[in-house]
């Protein structure tokens, strides 16, 4: 469980006394957070010179003008860049969620929380892909918090009866499972296979007998899979995941308005007499999380600063080591972040580094040691965009040699 044990009757009086002691010095580090870390308004998001936020303003320069080289915003027509990335690799391959075009690249370097750098159109939104993979595995956090969901490692037929981890397989499945991407769960989720979807094997029979794996040992980034983890949140919810997101987390941190996150045409579901849209966890049949890159970089700040935004904590903070405990089947792999496990992803970061990362390349970068937060869109190449940023920063010396 990610929330402290609540006392109980049967509890020894010490024990309870040790508990808001507890409550006491989470709501003490809340307060001194909030003390010490700017949190922008809504609409006024203050900047600072590269100087004066420790940056060498030219090496700052460079590192822009390299990411904005390398951007990849061609072609423009994302509907038909899926058709053709993914219809001859994928049976019966098609866009079931809505698409909408790129154009021009964008960018935002944040350091203690104000702007150190910006680029392009940073409130166009655009599609992001499996980067809402990583704010899916937030509403999981938040769903434990509530306690909706006991514990990670329950089994999640345990909260979702309709048959489908009804299976022998099947029903060993945990949370923990999905957000590892390491449940290897077998079935049909909104007319896809779970095999269709980036088939191992030489054809049709070799992709529909695949082999099986027991859930934990074989990661296997599928979004059928994820889109199970959405459906499975939103059973537990009992509304949709966009409510739930907009009311917990990006209304308290002032996004902006004009995000969506949709799912699919045929992935509709009725909960209490009332029908929802269950979300998709990624772009790869259309659909997901529209956004832009300001309201990334809010998320990203709120995670840099472990869950707190301006004294109130949204997030549980021991969730912040859970995201980034290292899946044993693929090591820089958490609970849906990208992980820089023995620095193995980007040596010049430290390794407590993450980020969520999609198609195209959609990135959020948190980096609390460097108190750094960079989103890049339509930008490929993070890792070398990332070691430039901190080359152009002095202290990110210590944290190298911290790590």
């Amino acid at each position: 469980m990610i929330n402290p044990e609540k006392p109980t009757m049967s509890q020894p009086p010490n024990s309870l006394a040790r508990i808001l002691l507890l409550w006491g010095s989470l709501l003490a580090a809340s307060v001194a957070i909030a003390e010490t870390t700017y949190f922008p308004d809504p609409f006024d998001w203050q900047a600072a010179e590269p100087e004066a936020a420790g940056f060498d303003p030219e090496a700052l320069e460079s590192a822009v003008a390299f990411a904005r080289d390398s951007a990849e915003t061609e072609p423009g027509d994302l509907h038909q860049v899926l058709l053709d990335t993914y219809t001859d690799r994928e049976p019966d391959y098609r866009v079931l969620g809505p698409t909408k075009p790129r154009a021009g690249d964008s960018g935002m370097i944040l350091s203690e929380g104000h702007i150190v750098a910006q680029w392009g159109d940073v409130h166009r939104v655009d599609m992001t892909f499996s980067v809402v993979k990583s704010y899916l595995s937030t509403l999981a956090a938040l769903a434990v918090e509530r306690g909706l969901i006991e514990s990670l490692h329950d089994p999640v037929g345990r909260y979702v009866t309709d048959g489908k981890f009804a299976s022998e397989h099947n029903s060993e499945i945990t949370w923990h499972h999905l957000l590892q991407q390491t449940s290897d769960w077998s079935g049909t989720l909104w007319d896809t296979p779970d095999w269709a979807d980036r088939p191992v094997g030489d054809g049709p029979e070799q992709w529909r007998n695949r082999e099986m794996h027991e859930p934990g040992t074989h990661f296997k980034y599928n979004d059928v899979r994820v889109n199970l983890l959405a459906y499975s949140l939103t059973q537990v919810f009992r509304k949709p995941l966009p409510v739930v997101l907009r009311e917990t987390v990006m209304d308290p941190i002032g996004t902006s308005s004009t995000w969506r996150w949709h799912g699919y045409e045929n992935s509709w579901v009725e909960l209490d007499g009332l029908r929802m849209q269950s979300v998709s966890g990624g772009g790869h049949f259309g659909g997901g999380l529209f956004i832009s890159t300001a309201d990334h970089a809010r998320y990203g700040l709120l995670m840099l600063n472990r869950g707190v935004w301006e004294g109130t904590r949204l997030i549980p903070d021991n969730w912040f080591e859970q995201l980034r405990q290292p899946t044993e089947a693929r090591p820089d792999y958490g609970y849906m972040w990208w992980l820089n496990t023995d620095q193995e992803r980007i040596p010049e970061a430290p390794e407590n580094a993450y980020w969520a990362a999609g198609f195209g390349g959609n990135y959020i970068y948190v980096d609390e040691c460097n108190d750094l937060v960079v989103v890049l869109r339509w930008i490929p190449e993070l890792e070398a965009v990332i070691e430039r940023i901190l080359e152009a920063k002095e202290s990110a010396r210590q944290c190298r040699k911290a790590a």
